[in-house]
């Protein structure tokens, strides 16, 4: 991973902070992309105290906002010449439903086009690497999940937990039409389930969900134990040719038949393109 630039989101706690330490361990140059700023230089001190000839920039961006994610993307564009490894990892789960400044419902628009909004503006930057890889953290909580463009953002019979299994689905969707669209490019999209983790996931959400997490926090797996994966698909030669696939356990997986299905990711694509002004 020497040399390398790795751009990844949600960085600074959870299953993203340990993989942008793994990697600045191994060489790489890390740029983390979050959105709070103290909470970003507390990890990247952290980072530095364990690597201290570590790269490590910071860039700041609200990934519910659209502007602060074309922002970075900018910043990043204007940087840097090329990214090696994009990390799609940050997520969230809204309480209750609420919309997000571009009308979107917040978890959808955060965990969904937050992915698929950065890593279309960061798609030059990636080919420009040459031999790149996409990896977008899902979760087997797709499997509770349905695409249904009439439904798309729960605005009827809002269900915290449906609108999280949505969004994981989606982002497997957005994953297997995205690497559909690079063949041949010299780059690969993969996803995965990083394991139920033992983090801070939940903390701006409802005291419900707070209270769940702590309660089952014994029976989950670390932040480090989380980040294996991820860490697997940003380093390993193994998967330096596997495309479009679902990995748990650093291992390709079968997730649920819905979230390969063609017609749906091409559909998810369309309305996605339409949601952010890409047409």
């Amino acid at each position: 991973m020497n040399n390398k630039l790795c751009v990844i989101t949600g960085a600074n706690s959870g299953i993203g902070f340990e993989t942008a330490k793994e990697l600045a361990k191994q060489g790489a140059f890390i740029v983390m992309v979050c959105r709070n700023e103290d909470k970003a230089e507390s990890a990247k001190r952290e980072i530095l105290q364990e690597s201290p000839s570590s790269g490590i920039d910071i860039i700041i961006c609200d990934f519910s906002i659209q502007d602060e994610i074309r922002a970075a993307a900018d910043k990043i564009k204007t940087s840097y010449e090329k990214i090696d490894v994009l990390i799609n990892n940050h997520g969230f789960i809204a309480g209750s439903y609420n919309e997000t400044v571009d009308g979107l419902e917040e978890t959808f628009g955060v965990n969904h086009i937050g992915y698929f909004l950065f890593t279309n503006l960061l798609l030059d930057s990636v080919k420009a690497a040459g031999n790149a890889r996409i990896i977008n953290v899902a979760s087997d909580a797709h499997k509770g999940g349905e695409f249904n463009p009439d439904t798309l953002q729960l605005k009827e019979n809002y269900s915290y937990w449906k609108a999280y299994q949505n969004s994981k689905l989606f982002n497997i969707l957005f994953t297997i039409e995205l690497a559909e669209r690079l063949k041949g490019a010299g780059i690969t999209a993969n996803c995965l389930h990083p394991g139920v983790i033992k983090s801070n996931f939940g903390s701006n959400s409802t005291l419900l969900i707070q209270i769940f997490w702590k309660l089952a926090a014994p029976f989950m797996k670390s932040n480090k134990q989380g980040a294996q994966t991820t860490i697997y698909l940003a380093t390993s030669d193994e998967v330096e040719e596997v495309n479009g696939a679902y990995f748990k356990n650093s291992k390709v997986t079968a997730p649920a038949d819905h979230a390969f299905d063609k017609e749906a990711a091409e559909k998810l694509w369309e309305i996605s393109e339409e949601l952010c002004d890409m047409n």
